[in-house]
Order: structure tokens, then C-alpha cells, then sequence
């Protein structure tokens, strides 16, 4: 699932909307979905900690304050990755 583009980034990641379901990302030129549902880590963040996101390496995603990781790989090939949540 895409999103209509809306205009033009200015930064390689960032947050682009944050709703009851889940968040969109943008990270390089692409634009990403994480429904709470397969990403129940941040169900209970602070919006500011979504907002407050790192690329890091050029395929690290870091929430600093969330203390979570991802690897854009797991974004673009989420069947390579069962996500399980303790």
C-alpha cells in the first residue's frame, strides 16, 4: 500500500502521519506503513518519540527514546521476518 505523494522531502526519514492504526515513514525516497498491529512496539509511544527517529548506516532505523531498531529490509520484506513481541 502507497500513499499519494504530497510534496517533497527535505530529509532522508521522517515521519509522515501518525493515526489510530499505525504510522507512515518516509526513508529515502519511499514512503512505508507500520500498522500497531505488526509493530506493537509503539502502540503506546509518545507521539514525540515516533517523531524522533534516526537513519543511521544508510539501512538503520533507530527511535532513540524508544530504544528501537529496524532495518529497512524488514520494511520492504516483512515475510523474512516473523515479528514477534514479548
Amino acid at each position: 500500500m502507497r500513499s499519494q505523494t504530497l510534496g517533497i522531502s527535505t530529509s532522508e526519514i521522517e515521519v509522515l502521519n501518525i493515526d489510530k492504526h499505525g504510522f507512515w515513514i518516509y526513508i529515502k525516497g519511499k514512503e512505508y506503513f507500520l500498522p500497531y498491529k505488526d509493530y506493537p512496539w509503539f502502540i503506546l509511544a509518545k507521539v514525540k518519540d515516533i517523531l524522533n527517529v534516526k537513519l543511521l548506516h544508510n539501512t538503520h532505523i533507530f527511535w532513540p527514546s524508544l530504544d528501537i531498531d529496524l532495518e529497512i529490509d524488514i520494511l520492504e520484506n516483512p515475510d523474512n521476518y516473523p515479528l514477534t513481541c514479548q
